[in-house]
């Protein structure tokens, strides 16, 4: 099994990472607005966005909170997770729907619409090895409608060793625990950070395969040390 599947489709490992989602959302609500604000419509507008790799809907949460009309399919593979997100979701009755979907693959189920008016991931790219997160990006973009954007909520690698000593600094110096937390690791907590960390690369060679995949008017829109959004659009 990939590590993937034995992190993200083990009912308790999501059951536990679902008992500290109000922290973790709390801490990244102003990215989520961000990324939704991001997307190119009035606050009237009906609308679709497929949220890949959705998990419990933290980001399409986001974008049906911005847009009172927009409606979301989450894409996600893990069964776990879908049950914890039914939950989440509760209050959107009606404005989304959830889809089966390994990112890994690049068959993509009917349920996700042909063309997409907008996309957004949120944590799930850096999960992919380099030859996916292209593919993927592309195949994104052969999707989207013309003028349609797609927006990447994404932890990235340091370029280098001063840069990961500053973010490492700095979020020592706003969380007096993380120093702690990072030495002392269960097993189940390394084989967690592992998995987050095995395929993360650079900011700049992910804006690379983005541009690669004709996306326009990319940029990084938000960033805080190592957690940033970027994205861009189908020209029209």
């Amino acid at each position: 099994m990939d590590t993937n599947e034995a992190v993200w489709k083990s009912e308790e490992n999501i059951k536990r990472w679902a008992a500290e989602a109000s922290l973790r959302e709390a801490r990244r609500a102003e990215p989520m607005r961000f990324m939704a604000a991001l997307l190119p419509f009035d606050t009237d507008d009906e609308f679709t966005v497929v949220d890949l790799a959705a998990g419990t809907g933290m980001a399409a949460r986001a974008v049906m909170d911005h847009f009172p009309k927009a409606k979301t399919v989450l894409a996600e593979y893990s069964p776990a997770m879908m049950a914890e997100g039914t939950k989440a979701l509760a209050p959107y009755e009606g404005r989304y729907r959830y889809v089966e979907f390994d990112l890994l693959s690049s068959e993509w189920p009917a349920g996700i619409p042909v063309p997409m008016d907008s996309a957004v991931t949120s944590q799930a790219v850096h999960h992919l090895p380099d030859e996916r997160k292209q593919s993927l990006f592309n195949e994104v973009f052969q999707r989207l409608k013309p003028g349609g954007w797609y927006v990447n909520y994404e932890p990235v690698k340091a370029p280098n060793s001063a840069v990961e000593h500053t973010y490492q600094r700095i979020t020592d110096r706003f969380d007096p625990q993380a120093a702690y937390k990072r030495t002392h690791l269960s097993p189940q907590e390394h084989k967690q950070h592992d998995n987050h960390v095995r395929y993360m690369i650079d900011l700049e060679r992910q804006l690379g395969f983005f541009t690669a995949a004709g996306f326009e008017g990319v940029d990084v829109y938000w960033k805080q040390l190592d957690y940033v959004v970027y994205g861009g659009r189908r020209p029209k």
